[in-house]
């Protein structure tokens, strides 16, 4: 399974790496939304885990682009904000999932759910 990571922290691409790099045979870090958007198509990951709040690009303007160029891209948008108003806006953006950073175990869950040896236990 192939992830890319998309954080303008490199301390929270540090904490999903570390919580999900047993999972993953690759994981790639960007830090901006346009990074993100470059380096898609050259990766082509399984799983992208998109932040909301980078500059220049947002993850949702990233995540709409991603998605009209790649409409099979799973992207998880992964934030600080429990909001309604962005839970839709990434729905409506094409956006997989929606997790706090203050639950990553979530994102654990998401893959072993999508890794057929795993019987979807989590082994760590």
């Amino acid at each position: 399974m192939k992830l890319l990571i998309v954080d303008d922290s490199e301390e929270m691409r540090r904490e999903i790496r570390s919580m999900v790099g047993d999972i993953a045979s690759e994981i790639y870090e960007c830090s901006s939304g346009p990074e993100a958007v470059t380096m898609y198509p050259v990766l082509h990951p399984d799983w992208v885990f998109m932040d909301i709040v980078m500059e220049p690009m947002d993850g949702l303007e990233a995540t709409r682009l991603l998605i009209s160029y790649f409409p099979e891209a799973r992207i998880v948008i992964v934030t600080s904000y429990d909001d309604e108003y962005l839970r839709d806006a990434a729905h409506a953006a094409g956006a997989s999932g929606y997790v706090m950073k203050d639950n990553l175990l979530e994102l654990r869950r998401m893959l072993l759910a999508q890794t057929p040896d795993s019987g979807g236990q989590d082994r760590g």
